[in-house]
C-alpha cells in the first residue's frame, strides 16, 4: 500500500531478506520470529535491527488469500521502543484502504 514497496527497496539487503522471509512465512500460514501482532490493530509488525538501526514493516493477513504490506520505515528515534503515533496512524489508514481495495476484488480474485 502507498509507498511501502519503494521504502522497502531502500532498506539494506539483510533487512529486505528478513522482511521477505516473514511475509513468505505469512503466505504459508506460519509466523516468523521477527513478526508480532499489534494490539488494537489487525496488523503484524516486523522489527529488524541492522547496523545499529531499527527497521519496521507492517502487514495485514486478515484478507483471505491476500497479504497487504501497509507501511515500512526506518525508526529514527533512539529513545524508547514505542512506534511514533504518526507511523501508527498511517498503518491504520492504510489498513482501511486495504479493506476498501479487498472489497473491490471479484470473487475469483479473492479466492486465488
Amino acid at each position: 500500500m502507498g509507498d511501502s514497496r519503494e521504502r522497502l527497496k531502500t532498506f539494506p539487503i539483510e533487512v529486505r531478506w528478513e522482511v521477505g522471509g516473514a511475509i513468505d512465512n505469512a503466505e504459508l500460514g506460519d509466523s516468523h520470529k521477527s513478526a508480532s501482532p499489534i494490539r488494537g490493530i489487525q496488523a503484524i509488525e516486523i522489527v529488524a535491527d541492522f547496523d545499529r538501526d531499527t527497521y519496521r514493516c507492517y502487514y495485514a493477513t486478515k484478507f483471505k488469500g491476500h497479504i497487504y504490506v501497509l507501511h515500512c520505515f526506518k525508526k529514527k528515534s533512539k529513545r524508547g521502543v514505542k512506534t511514533p503515533k504518526p507511523e501508527i496512524d498511517l498503518v491504520k489508514k492504510r489498513l482501511k484502504d486495504a479493506e476498501a481495495h479487498f472489497k473491490t476484488l471479484t470473487q475469483a480474485e479473492r479466492e486465488r
